[in-house]
């Protein structure tokens, strides 16, 4: 029972009152979707409830070693560090996120099975586009995380991963990587199909789905992996068709600055941030990992808090746990008691996928990389007004001859993404998008292990190490899917 096929998921289609209760459920669920809120019920599990975050950020560039006897050193954060595969299935594991991505794809596709029948499907439209855009991006997060990065120009026909898009009435279904062109063509398709129908109104908390805001920021960041820079800023102005991100950055040198440390990790992950557009309640112990051996600590700390190319520091809070650990304030876990009276329960942690922070970030690399300097420096000082104390655009502007000085560089294109991957590191650390950095860019990555006497190892991950995919589960052989080289 412990073996997870990338099928298994058509056996859970799909309850909305859990697993508990599956051996009570009819055997097929989908007979029950026979009405607009049904759907829209069913669609609430449309979004991936695994965290990639512990095994993405311990991946990459944004961690360190304590030294040995220093903090926990549990799987989940110790086989990333090493770049060791991790086929455990519990929570904040590459094959949990995998599983839960499969899951949340089953669940669109069983919706839109349902809306195709509907003999009228007005009233359905808002939740088919919801259903499209959620299985682009459970697909999209799978070729990103599992494939190799997407080279706009090459062919790309690696191996992909399973593009489902039919509700699965086996157990074990064969199924094909085909290739990651091929799983970009069917991102676009049900992107580009689905942008159009989204429609606020249609949820009572429009940031637990993909409300309009939210599948423009997507989009953005799904052109940016293409190099399709155009259609970057195409839609990244549509977030804020007026260009006001100034009033919905994340306002970290005015209302954030005033806030307690137990404020901070109240209201990072609300839906009520204007920065926040999709937010994905997540099963996993993430926001209890204060103290790992491998992760944040002082080297990165005071990386993310020394002068940048503006002359100043950012404004960011961290939290001292004791020496070496450190935390950004950036998570709160939920926990989920088993029954009402139970002392045990699941820990959730809500993870704040796409912001406005990143889609304007993501715009800014868009215009520096089609020589549009002047509006790439306006979107990095909007960026950067809301993260300096006391910012002065006479004083902190970033310009082209500070970007030059800073970075040694007389290429103002190179000087520009430089500066963005640099704001983009600390802006999200412990949120695991520099990740999607690393991969984009081709960047090695070097860890430390310390040893008990003080000396050290140096490993590293090369541009094109076969590693930065992460390892396909192994129980999914069984489907006819090939696990990635080693």
């Amino acid at each position: 029972m412990k073996k997870l096929y990338i099928s298994i998921v058509a056996l859970a289609l799909i309850s909305t009152t859990g697993c508990k209760k599956f051996l009570e459920q009819a055997p097929d669920q989908r007979t029950q979707l026979n009405s607009v809120d049904k759907v829209a019920e069913l669609l609430t599990s449309a979004y991936p409830e695994g965290n990639y975050i512990a095994f993405t950020e311990t991946a990459s560039d944004n961690v360190e070693d304590k030294g040995p006897g220093i903090g926990d050193e549990e799987r989940e954060i110790v086989f990333p560090y090493m770049w060791k595969d991790n086929d455990n299935y519990t929570e904040d594991t590459p094959t949990n996120y995998w599983n839960a991505c499969y899951t949340a794809i089953a669940a669109a596709n069983a919706a839109l099975e349902t809306i195709d029948k509907a003999s009228d499907q007005t009233a359905y439209l808002p939740y088919k586009g919801e259903a499209l855009v959620a299985r682009a991006y459970a697909h999209f997060m799978l070729v990103t995380l599992f494939a190799k990065s997407y080279d706009a120009g090459a062919a790309n026909d690696s191996p992909g991963i399973p593009y489902v898009t039919a509700p699965e009435k086996v157990v074990v279904g064969q199924y094909s990587r085909g290739t990651v062109a091929s799983v970009y063509a069917n991102i676009e398709k049900d992107l580009l199909a689905g942008l159009p129908l989204l429609k606020n109104t249609a949820y009572k908390i429009p940031k637990y789905h993909f409300n309009i805001a939210a599948g423009n920021a997507f989009a953005a960041r799904f052109f940016l992996f293409k190099k399709d820079y155009n259609k970057v800023v195409q839609y990244a102005s549509s977030v804020s068709p007026s260009n006001s991100f100034a009033t919905i950055l994340r306002p970290w040198n005015t209302r954030y600055n005033t806030y307690t440390l137990d404020e901070m990790y109240l209201y990072f992950t609300q839906a009520s941030e204007p920065s926040t557009l999709l937010l994905i309640e997540t099963a996993s112990l993430w926001a209890r990992t204060l103290t790992p051996r491998f992760g944040y600590g002082q080297v990165i700390n005071d990386q993310v808090f020394t002068a940048n190319v503006t002359g100043s520091r950012w404004v960011y809070k961290s939290a001292y746990y004791g020496q070496p650990h450190y935390s950004m304030l950036k998570w709160k876990e939920y926990f989920v008691k088993t029954s009402p009276n139970a002392t045990i329960g699941d820990p959730y942690t809500i993870v704040p996928v796409l912001t406005v922070d990143e889609t304007l970030l993501n715009r800014a690399e868009a215009y520096a990389s089609l020589g549009q300097n002047a509006l790439a420096l306006a979107d990095l000082n909007t960026y950067c007004s809301t993260r300096i104390l006391n910012y002065s655009a006479t004083t902190h502007a970033v310009t082209l001859a500070k970007i030059a000085s800073f970075y040694g560089t007389s290429d103002p294109k190179a000087g520009l993404i430089a500066t963005i991957l640099d704001f983009k590191k600390k802006e999200f650390t412990q949120e695991g998008l520099r990740w999607f950095d690393i991969l984009r860019y081709r960047l090695p990555v070097q860890h430390k292990i310390f040893a008990v006497n003080g000396s050290f190892e140096t490993i590293t991950l090369t541009a094109d190490d076969p590693r930065k995919l992460f390892q396909i589960p192994s129980q999914v052989v069984l489907s006819g899917i090939a696990q990635n080289p080693r």
